[in-house]
């Protein structure tokens, strides 16, 4: 990969988490996500809010694994 193309994919990559992140802070109602990860989703009692966190939790940590990938 050339160095554009990667800092793209990095400019990207960083949109990606900026949408997870706030979309789990509204999901949650708090950032004790942040630092609880996974286990924090367990005392949602709302099923769709449940299953968004879930999702954009999987999105984080694609996005953090592609990163991982590019060091």
């Amino acid at each position: 990969m050339s160095v554009v193309q990667i800092k793209n994919l990095n400019r990207r990559l960083d949109i990606l988490a900026k949408e997870a992140s706030e979309a789990l802070d509204k999901a949650c109602g708090t950032q004790l996500w942040r630092s609880m990860g996974f286990d924090a989703f367990d005392g949602i009692d709302d099923f769709e809010r449940r299953s968004i966190a879930n999702y954009y939790f999987g999105q984080l940590q694609t996005v953090n694994e592609v990163r991982d990938s590019l060091s």
